[in-house]
């Protein structure tokens, strides 16, 4: 066992984002790690948990621009405008991506995509509306832990293109 993997244990975390943030140097993120009994599979099921706005959450999406996966990252008060992610892609069709495809793509289950550390590498778009805060908390590879970054950071770490794909309400 390395201490990656022990440090992964004790904080929950997936091994794999674990050893992501080992190698992005970003190791002391492990220790941040929060934990939750229940899952937090949903934005509001992790903002509860946290105790925080249902808008600090970065939600990790997969769609499939034109069939190639794209990674969203969106704040969890929002919803993602397919057709201006479609625009932003400049693809043909946009749609969500089917559940295989987002574990082939990111090695872990929806509910608990972090922002980075996937499989492969993807298109990153973040949502201008992340920025709004001094803390976002994401998904830390399952759904029963989340971790807190600085918006602007993560988005690097994540190979972000600042967007506005945010469904804009009537």
């Amino acid at each position: 066992m390395t201490t990656t993997d022990t440090a992964a244990e004790g904080s929950g975390a997936h091994p794999r984002f674990a050893e992501a943030l080992a190698e992005l140097g970003l190791g002391e993120l492990v220790a941040r790690v929060r934990r939750f009994p229940d899952a937090t599979r949903t934005a509001v099921e992790a903002a509860e948990a946290i105790g925080c706005d249902l808008s600090q959450i970065c939600k990790s999406l997969i769609f499939a621009a034109d069939g190639v996966p794209v990674l969203v990252l969106m704040d969890g008060a929002s919803r993602v405008d397919i057709e201006l992610v479609r625009r932003e892609l400049g693809a043909g069709k946009v749609t969500r991506a089917r559940v295989e495809l987002v574990r082939e793509t990111t090695g872990y289950a929806i509910g608990g995509v972090p922002p980075f550390g996937h499989r492969t590498r993807t298109r990153v778009l973040a949502d201008r509306s992340l920025l709004d805060h001094d803390v976002v908390w994401a998904a830390a590879g399952t759904p029963y832990t989340v971790f807190p970054m600085e918006p602007k950071a993560l988005i690097a770490q994540a190979g972000g293109t600042l967007v506005d794909v945010r469904e804009q309400s009537e």
